[in-house]
């Protein structure tokens, strides 16, 4: 399966709904930054998602809520959550050094079962 590229969102956003390249662009690149700051905001860190977003607004509110749980739901499209990765033990391919990786969050991503059976087709 290939990887979809930003480009590749934003032509298939201008053929879809006819808005110009730049539009399309600026919105594929302004929902793939909310979404990756979204899902960064700490558990328990909701000044951080009200100073970016400003109180009371819509994006606010997903904020507050991403930071709660880790995650954010699209509907028809799939879950997006944050999930903590352990220490573990990896090797420096270059000098085949052992030595441990740290602890670290990572987002995963859940497609919903339309889009599941869609691409398994």
């Amino acid at each position: 399966m290939d990887n979809l590229t930003r480009k590749e969102m934003a032509e298939v956003m201008r053929d879809q709904l006819g808005y110009s390249h730049t539009s399309c662009a600026a919105m594929v690149d302004a929902f793939l930054d909310c979404m990756k700051n979204f899902l960064l905001v700490a558990k328990t860190d909701h000044s951080a998602a009200n100073s970016a977003t400003g109180k009371g607004s819509k994006t606010a509110k997903v904020a507050k809520a991403a930071s709660i749980d880790n995650t954010i739901k699209l509907v028809h499209f799939g879950t997006f959550t944050v999930r903590d990765k352990q220490p573990r033990r990896g090797r420096n391919p270059r000098t085949g050094e052992s030595l441990i990786i740290k602890p670290r969050k990572m987002v995963n991503f859940r497609p919903c079962k339309q889009l599941r059976e869609q691409i398994n087709e």
